[in-house]
């Protein structure tokens, strides 16, 4: 069931201890300069502009107050996520599953009122057990796509994950444009939407594919290669935390054509639920209203992937 997060998207524990120590420091990753307007007339559409790092993206609009739903039948939210995708889910020391998934969750049931666990499940069980009753809901970056249409229905979309390119702190290269890559080798994961990506807009740069993100961010880091293009939301941390060591930074970009980049995730209920369905995208569209969404946000991600 790899097709609901692509499997290359899942950080390994190198990651998971960079992602701890990022979260500790809380460091702010200054963005540089876009590409200049020569490199952006050839650019490929889906490129915009990086806002600052310490900018929360809205995904409701701001001036629709929600109306809200019939409360009466819902008594508890049975939260199911996973583990192994920081920093929306991962293990604290102690073993209890944290992340911004999991605060999420939790300011939703205080926005409703209403109790909730959280549950844990293995990634490639999560959808089985919302379907045979063990759960209401999984909060665990589950991408809206065609494909999980087709298993489970989706609140609104709380956020989406953009392409990027790192390249090494010292390049000279001043942009990630098509022709500013052209002849060069840029590092990516095979078989993912991010190689797709590439082969569709940058067709005279050499792409050199690797089994895992782990081995395309050693290959920049090693100078192998004078680029890498990936998940912006994992790489973001990777280069804030120890395991990079401040080798590489973000190059322009993000990159959010819905069509190699989806069109976000959201919270998956059971088919036919709408009820529930319709409860959290109310609370959602509340928690951004009163600026709690922003404040998760900017917890978890003082980077910015976008």
């Amino acid at each position: 069931m790899n097709f609901l997060r692509p499997r290359h998207c899942s950080p390994r524990s190198a990651l998971l201890a960079s992602l701890r120590a990022a979260l500790a420091a809380l460091v702010i990753l200054t963005c540089l300069p876009a590409a200049n307007a020569e490199d952006a007339a050839t650019a490929p559409a889906s490129a915009a502009p990086t806002p600052p790092a310490a900018t929360a993206p809205s995904f409701w609009d701001p001036n629709r107050t929600p109306d809200k739903p019939d409360l009466s039948g819902l008594r508890q939210i049975r939260f199911l996520t996973e583990d192994d995708y920081p920093p929306f889910n991962f293990l604290l020391p102690d073993g209890q599953v944290a992340g911004f998934n999991i605060d999420l969750a939790r300011a939703i049931c205080v926005e409703l009122d209403i109790a909730c666990t959280i549950q844990r499940r293995r990634w490639d069980l999560l959808i089985p057990a919302l379907n045979d009753n063990s759960g209401d809901a999984i909060i665990a970056s589950l991408a809206i796509n065609d494909e999980t249409r087709k298993q489970v229905d989706f609140s609104g979309p709380y956020m989406t994950t953009p392409g990027r390119f790192a390249v090494q702190a010292d390049t000279t290269l001043k942009s990630a444009s098509p022709p500013t890559f052209a002849d060069r080798p840029i590092a990516v994961v095979a078989g993912s939407r991010h190689e797709a990506f590439l082969k569709a807009f940058y067709p005279r740069s050499t792409l050199m594919t690797f089994e895992t993100p782990a081995l395309a961010r050693n290959a920049l880091k090693n100078g192998r290669v004078q680029a890498l293009f990936g998940d912006a939301i994992s790489l973001s941390y990777w280069l804030n935390g120890a395991e990079a060591a401040g080798c590489c930074v973000f190059r322009d970009g993000p990159f959010t054509d819905p069509k190699y980049f989806g069109e976000g995730i959201g919270i998956a209920v059971k088919k036919g639920n709408a009820p529930l369905r319709r409860a959290l995208d109310y609370a959602l569209a509340r928690l951004a209203q009163r600026g709690v969404f922003a404040e998760l946000y900017l917890k978890y991600f003082p980077v910015g992937p976008f």
